[in-house]
């Protein structure tokens, strides 16, 4: 299973909710089942009647999504609605939908994007926020037409041990570490970073709503590339040259977090000290997968 799924399950299990991983990559967990999203055969091994279906699998790097946009619509939109189909027969009670801060698209300013903001699909410029935006479409119709309670969970920018797929965390703090020069574009551009453990608790927390509802899981606040560089420095006591590309390129995306705070009590538990600390831990600074 991919980065958040595995820490979803591992936190699943601490709470004693048992737990059936379905994915298109082997596994030696029993309670693992080999199949894909859009398999025409997919309900033959959903459980019947299971308490909530979170779906987290996705083409997620956007680069990928970029250079190959039908692989990307194929798994992200005709694997969801193969999803929905499938869990309408199942007798599903709750689809729990993984999308992302990616459908906002960017703002100049810092103001906050909330949950209850309207989305112009026109203006998206990123293929794989497209697909996404168009899986939370299609699920909200779909609950609209009689289908079970909905939850949208829309993630942060995610970070934590992991041996690919880095965020401007991972791949940032790895260069502090062992590069003697660090380059970004804008050293201002900023995201509410999350760190996986938190994305874990905030999934594990909408288990059991009702209804159609969207959540923002995200950090408390704004993180720039310079905190993130300072904070490694700090942490590994390096102080490599830091140099920037393009400083006026500032990008910003500051998904508001209050609502899940609010209704679910859920928190981010994880500041971004604690969070490199967690890279630190792995032998060389980043898990191996």
């Amino acid at each position: 299973e991919g980065f958040v799924g595995k820490e979803l399950k591992k936190h699943c299990r601490t709470k004693n909710i048992e737990v059936i991983t379905i994915d298109s990559v082997p596994s030696d967990d029993p309670n693992h089942i080999l199949t894909d999203i859009r398999s025409n055969e997919i309900e033959s091994v959903i459980p019947h009647h299971a308490d909530a279906l979170v779906h987290l699998a996705a083409i997620s790097r956007v680069e990928e999504c970029r250079t190959n946009p039908q692989l990307a619509f194929d798994v992200n939109v005709l694997g969801t609605l193969n999803l929905i189909r499938a869990a309408q027969k199942c007798g599903t009670r709750q689809f729990i939908f993984a999308s992302s801060e990616w459908v906002y698209g960017e703002i100049i300013d810092g103001s906050l994007q909330t949950e209850e903001q309207a989305i112009d699909a026109t203006k998206i410029q990123s293929e794989y926020a497209l697909s996404k935006i168009v899986g939370e479409q299609a699920l909200k119709l779909a609950y609209m037409l009689d289908f079970c309670p909905v939850t949208i969970v829309r993630f942060g920018i995610v970070y934590g041990p992991r041996s690919a797929n880095w965020s401007a965390v991972e791949s940032l703090f790895e260069a502090v570490r062992t590069e003697k020069a660090v380059v970004v574009g804008s050293l201002a551009t900023a995201r509410r970073f999350i760190h996986v453990s938190d994305v874990a608790e905030g999934i594990s927390a909408v288990i059991g709503r009702t209804g159609y509802e969207v959540f923002n899981l995200s950090g408390d606040n704004l993180i720039t590339l310079r905190d993130i560089i300072d904070h490694s420095s700090q942490l590994l006591g390096r102080r490599p040259e830091v140099r920037e590309t393009d400083p006026s390129s500032v990008s910003i995306r500051n998904p508001d977090n209050r609502k899940a705070r609010s209704i679910l009590g859920w928190a981010p538990a994880m500041s971004l000290n604690d969070g490199l600390m967690t890279l630190m831990e792995s032998s060389d600074g980043l898990e191996h997968a």
